[in-house]
């Protein structure tokens, strides 16, 4: 055997090797789907595109992202303050987040889904839509691809992602299925919270707030040293936005709020609540705040006119015009 053959024969052999170790799309699956689905339960993403996109961006795992960083989801670094990893992409050795598992991708890769208002719109989707879901994503500038949405697609469909985003759905409580998110009901001067099972989980890691829901709408509790310009900042928002989502003026008092929603308020209260019996000093702000839902949809079902109060006693609707 010349050494020429010798040679060959070695570098098939390494080559063998290396195909041999790498990881399948049906063992990927198979690895992560449980994690997908747990963060699809906290989150409301579907399973399928988490995992779909976690195939399609980490080369199931084999590329050097994720083996080196645990990075699956090709997330650069941005504002982030954690482990950092230097990769080839658009530019040359760009910055990207590093993980100490995999497991922390997933979490982060729902965080910053969730942490953009770019996204916003997709979390009012089925979550079983994962057609939706993905145009949605390239739409909202997620991967300079302008084929992502198809390869996605292609993923979920080609390795019936989409039975996780039903399965777990139909194993759910009712509750949970039905279109009207769950409401949380609160009193402004003595609040009393009653929380989903997932509620206290932190979207972001490093957000200082913890992020709770409220007839289907995140909201954060208001902590002392808090200001709207630190709330703001923190959930990549202009100040202007998040007074705009809680129906606030320039200059309100930030010490007087118990609780902030740092995303769009609904047009609507959930389906348990229809009406509101109005009680001494309540304003229709703290009712609107209260059940998540804009004081301009407060006034137009209530004939209310800006500035006008309702009288204690009186019964308002929180849905529709009576």
């Amino acid at each position: 055997m010349t050494i020429r053959t010798l040679t060959t024969c070695i570098f098939i052999l390494l080559v063998t090797n290396v195909l041999a170790q790498r990881i399948t799309r049906e063992q990927y699956v198979e690895t992560y789907k449980q994690t997908a689905i747990g963060e699809m339960l906290k989150t409301g993403i579907p399973a399928s595109i988490t995992l779909a996109q976690g195939i399609l961006e980490s080369d199931c795992g084999n590329s050097e992202l994720a083996v080196n960083g645990n990075n699956h989801f090709g997330i650069k670094c941005h504002d982030w303050k954690g482990d950092t990893i230097h990769h080839h992409d658009d530019r040359a050795s760009e910055c990207f987040r590093k993980y100490k598992k995999a497991e922390e991708s997933y979490a982060d890769h729902s965080a910053f889904l969730l942490s953009y208002k770019r996204y916003d719109f997709l979390f009012k989707l089925d979550r079983t839509d994962y057609k939706g879901w993905a145009n949605g994503l390239r739409k909202a500038g997620y991967a300079t691809d302008p084929s992502y949405a198809e390869r996605l697609i292609k993923i979920i469909e080609d390795l019936n992602l989409n039975q996780y985003d039903v399965q777990t759905a139909a194993a759910e409580p009712e509750e949970v299925q039905e279109a009207e998110p769950e409401v949380v009901r609160r009193d402004e001067v003595t609040p009393v919270v009653t929380r989903r099972t997932d509620s206290d989980f932190k979207i972001n890691p490093f957000h200082e707030h913890v992020v709770l829901y409220n007839n289907g709408v995140k909201y954060v509790e208001v902590a002392a040293g808090d200001t709207f310009d630190k709330i703001a900042s923190e959930f990549y928002l202009m100040t202007s936005e998040l007074l705009s989502f809680n129906d606030l003026a320039v200059g309100a008092d930030i010490s007087k709020i118990r609780y902030l929603y740092v995303a769009s308020k609904r047009n609507r209260a959930h389906r348990d609540c229809p009406t509101h019996t109005v009680k001494n000093g309540e304003t229709a702000w703290q009712i609107a705040h209260t059940y998540g839902i804009k004081l301009k949809k407060l006034r137009k079902f209530n004939s209310l006119a800006p500035g006008q109060e309702p009288k204690v006693g009186e019964t308002l609707s929180l849905r529709k015009k009576r």
